[in-house]
């Protein structure tokens, strides 16, 4: 790995010097050192400039623009412009054009519209990587190279015949003959046995369901065509190039076509984007989320925060504006939870075009902003933090997560559209960022010997290897609590006989014999006064301890929690979907019993998060309440400057970052 070197918290956003006058460029370099701008992404959407026609190159007014970023003490993320391509290409090749299921042809007009499996493409993006590349891999300003931009967004699954032969190639990669193909897609149901390897396509639209497994291995297939693009990308560049390279990822954003795990060993340092959603009142709580599930890809390492919005954005049905103090606080959380650098979508808002709407560092009414004013003092604020920089977070917590369940537990002819695979998700994590617990999200094939908690929510597809790993954790003395609709399928989709949770049965001390999921809107009560809905199960103890079990609904005196000792450890589950208030209570045992501890006790609405480095400790405490909060911390906040000698006193909405006295 090539190392992310700098002087410091990272912070800027993507710079599109082409969409202005070049003498707004002076300006705008002058407007950056104000702010404290030290890091920009530049020719992201650049591709119809640089080549303007086949094979015909202009570079002359990104040179002055990089010289011009340089002399101004800012450096730059330079983008292989490989994000869109221009009219020419699909005019002259229609074939690179994506498809639906249905056959629709995605034209040019918006962006990414070309076909993850064409040879055409990939021949001309390499080419046009080799070009930049090999003109800026020595420019002083260039210290990281950007792989295309948010792989997939808008074209993670084409149908088109040439993405169908590719997907026959991959599958005779991975199955070796058809009579193994046959066995993983059960072919035997609904005669869809296949004799020929043409006689396979993608799972176009159909008359019925279609086969799952298939589903299944589309999903993985475009999600490996996909890093293909990007590993096709980073080896040009690796003949050419020293900076780091990465590909900004779209972790925590509903995006769940990537599986974003498989492809971090890709990059040299995971970057993330990261938008809230204007309608959650909590939509904090979801970006604390996403930013430990992308400092977990990262390894526990620290991450880049690629883009995020300093005000609206101009995607959403209502796209809400922040309030005074808030763009400090979404940003700080992010480097709380693990981010080097903080950057934003973009450095001037557009006057043209699709995201002419969408906030930006310099926003239409110009720098006599507020939004302008708190850049400048995010800007400052991170000049103070300098010294947080490499170090990482602390977290005794861990939630299993995995892209292949995600896309199994939503395929279609389930026992219940209403069982979603971030709903337990969220609902855990946001029990335990209540409770001011910290958690690691990581895959279900990591190393769990660092902690003492791990919550398996919803983990309907798993490995054999992985629910053995589990089993060691809980039995060497961890504590565990897998949710229902979990170890129900192996990699294949195919059901684990034997009655669920299936493979977790052993570990749970559980056997279920049917599930009895509820109708809409329909509730059941339990005897420790929890109330449920969506999901109840036929569930009998097989050597596990009964907590509570349900006095109505379809199921009466059914146990629904339950906890097995196994080991020096104990493993509980969770046969229903409880109500915030029974999952708070429930998470709070969890953690008592583990002897979790959070980084420093807090009033509700406040999140306090640790990052460390050897014997070095920074407490991140941000108020996300309307009244004032105090809680016990001795150090200095590095915000400013003041010493907190045994109790620290927040304002409402503010942010104090705490040099922890080691003693």
């Amino acid at each position: 790995m090539r190392q992310w070197h700098g002087n410091g918290i990272s912070f800027g956003g993507d710079y599109n010097p082409e969409q202005w006058p070049e003498q707004t460029w002076s300006e705008d370099v002058e407007l950056m050192r104000r702010a404290g701008v030290n890091l920009v992404s530049v020719g992201i959407f650049s591709w119809a400039l640089l080549e303007p026609t086949p094979g015909r190159y202009e570079f002359g007014w990104l040179d002055r623009v990089l010289d011009l970023l340089h002399s101004g003490g800012i450096q730059v993320d330079l983008a292989t412009a490989t994000a869109s391509p221009p009219p020419w290409l699909a005019r002259a090749h229609p074939e690179t054009l994506p498809r639906r299921d249905d056959g629709t042809i995605l034209w040019p007009g918006g962006r990414q519209a070309y076909c993850p499996s064409s040879p055409i493409f990939r021949e001309r993006s390499l080419e046009l990587v080799r070009a930049v590349a090999g003109r800026y891999a020595e420019h002083p300003a260039v210290v990281m190279w950007h792989v295309s931009n948010e792989l997939g967004c808008h074209n993670a699954n084409c149908y088109c015949d040439v993405s169908a032969e590719a997907f026959r190639g991959w599958l005779r990669e991975r199955y070796g003959d058809l009579a193994q193909l046959n066995d993983a897609w059960g072919t035997a149901f609904w005669s869809q046995r296949y004799g020929d390897w043409a006689e396979i396509n993608p799972p176009r639209t159909v008359t019925a369901f279609a086969n799952p497994t298939q589903q299944l291995d589309f999903l993985r297939f475009s999600s490996d065509e996909l890093r293909a693009q990007l590993r096709a990308e980073r080896e040009v560049l690796k003949t050419l190039v020293r900076q780091p390279i990465t590909t900004n990822f779209m972790i925590g954003m509903g995006v769940k076509h990537m599986d974003y795990q498989s492809w971090a060993d890709d990059v040299d340092l995971v970057s993330n984007d990261h938008y809230l959603t204007a309608a959650d009142p909590q939509a904090h709580l979801g970006l604390s989320l996403a930013a430990d599930h992308a400092r977990g890809v990262a390894g526990g390492d620290p991450w880049l925060l690629m883009e995020h919005s300093t005000s609206a954005v101009q995607w959403q049905p209502r796209n809400v504006a922040k309030l005074p103090g808030q763009l400090r606080r979404n940003s700080l959380a992010h480097v709380a939870r693990g981010a080097d650098g903080v950057l934003f979508f973009q450095w001037r808002a557009s006057r043209v075009g699709a995201e002419k709407f969408h906030s930006a560092l310099v926003p239409h009414a110009g720098p006599d902003t507020k939004v302008f004013r708190e850049v400048c003092q995010l800007g400052a604020d991170l000049k103070a933090l300098a010294e947080v920089r490499g170090s990482r977070v602390d977290a005794d917590v861990a939630i299993l997560f995995d892209w292949e369940a995600w896309w199994g537990v939503e395929l279609d002819s389930h026992p219940s559209a209403d069982v979603t695979y971030d709903d337990r998700l969220n609902a855990l994590y946001r029990a335990l960022w209540r409770a001011g617990v910290t958690a690691d999200i990581i895959h279900p094939s990591a190393d769990l010997s660092g902690y003492r908690l791990v919550l398996v929510p919803t983990l309907y597809l798993v490995r054999d290897a992985d629910v053995a790993a589990l089993h060691r954790f809980v039995e060497g003395g961890g504590t565990a609590a897998v949710t229902y609709f979990s170890g129900i399928v192996d990699e294949n989709d195919h059901i684990r006989l034997g009655g669920y949770p299936g493979a977790f049965r052993e570990l749970l001390g559980v056997r279920t014999e049917e599930f009895f999921p509820l109708r809409e809107s329909e509730q059941v009560r339990l005897d420790d006064g929890s109330t449920a809905d969506v999901w109840t199960e036929w569930l009998h103890p097989d050597g596990a301890e009964v907590l509570a079990s349900y006095t109505d609904g379809p199921l009466p005196g059914v146990p629904a929690l339950t906890r097995h000792r196994v080991g020096d450890g104990a493993a509980w589950y969770v046969g229903t979907r409880l109500d915030d208030a029974a999952t708070d209570r429930l998470v709070a045992r969890l953690v008592d019993e583990a002897g979790v501890r959070p980084a420093a006790p807090a009033p509700p609405g406040v999140e306090v998060v640790r990052r460390r480095d050897g014997e070095r400790t920074w407490l991140f405490v941000l108020n996300h309440t309307e009244a004032e909060a105090r809680l016990p911390v001795r150090g200095t906040d590095l915000l400013t400057g003041e010493r907190c000698s045994g109790e620290l006193t927040l304002p409402a909405g503010a942010v104090a970052v705490v040099r922890e006295d080691r003693t």
